[in-house]
């Protein structure tokens, strides 16, 4: 079942991304990016390669984290319900059959969406930056992220309130059980990293409104929609989300400057022209 839920969802995916792009990037873009996608590559292969790394040493190190975590004993799942009380219920209380179908498709497929389009249309852009500085902040995300799970014990609240909030994606779409279990562990609610991967799309997708003005209004309905998502389906706390707004910023920040001090592909430029005035001296 997890085989077959994974392929619909690259399936939906893949469509909305050739919608998207045919929209929002356009053909000449896409013209110039096929004759230019080495040199591009070439820029951007040091921050896939970090990010993929991270991506992968996040996937094992969330099946040791919640012993980690228990070790360390920092359960702060009552002091976030004393905070914020019923809000998770309240905003259920709204729940309906179209109302969770919307946020359910934006959990599962809307929530990839948003994370692979921005890659696709930046690779698009001459200048290899936003997507470098995209990379480095969904690097940063995880690296910050999996910090706070391994200090951090917190039970969603359909953990804690089974009885009273509804698993309503789950109890809808069964299925997506198979797809969800795979990644999410019931002790690391805090900070939500769906909204803070969403957001920093949104943020990134803001600073680049010139080059894209069709795709911030996008990123950020789907940005607020997914934060909205992560709570009324009872996934996440309200603080959990305001946590991932500001992880988001944090993100976004330190790779703006992380990539303008510290970008390989610069690195890699200034040492091919000192090469090229040393041979010159010789």
């Amino acid at each position: 079942m997890f085989i077959q839920v994974l392929l619909e969802v690259i399936a939906v995916v893949a469509l909305m991304l050739v919608v998207a792009t045919g929209a929002v990037v356009g053909r000449r873009r896409i013209r110039r990016t096929v004759a230019e996608y080495r040199l591009r590559l070439r820029a951007v292969a040091p921050v896939f390669v970090i990010l993929a790394t991270v991506s992968m040493f996040n996937g094992v190190a969330r099946q040791v984290v919640p012993d980690i975590s228990w070790m360390i004993g920092w359960n702060l799942t009552w002091e976030i319900y004393d905070l914020e009380g019923e809000f998770i219920l309240w905003l259920q209380s709204f729940a309906t059959p179209p109302v969770t179908a919307y946020f359910s498709f934006v959990y599962i497929y809307g929530y990839v969406f948003v994370l692979v389009f921005p890659v696709v249309a930046y690779f698009a852009l001459p200048d290899t930056r936003p997507l470098r500085e995209l990379l480095s902040a969904y690097t940063l995300n995880y690296v910050l992220g999996l910090g706070c799970y391994v200090l951090v014990i917190a039970y969603g609240p359909r953990n804690i309130m089974p009885e009273l909030v509804e698993a309503l994606m789950y109890d809808t779409y069964p299925r997506f059980q198979h797809l969800t279990r795979q990644v999410n562990r019931n002790t690391n609610v805090f900070p939500s990293l769906h909204t803070s991967l969403s957001v920093t799309v949104a943020v990134l997708a803001y600073r680049t409104r010139d080059a894209y003005p069709r795709w911030f209004p996008i990123a950020l309905v789907l940005a607020v929609s997914v934060a909205l998502s992560t709570m009324y389906l009872g996934i996440h706390w309200a603080i959990d989300v305001v946590a991932g707004v500001g992880l988001a910023f944090i993100s976004v920040t330190l790779s703006t400057r992380l990539v303008g001090r510290w970008s390989l592909a610069d690195v890699r430029s200034h040492a091919s022209k000192t090469r090229r005035i040393v041979t010159r001296g010789d």
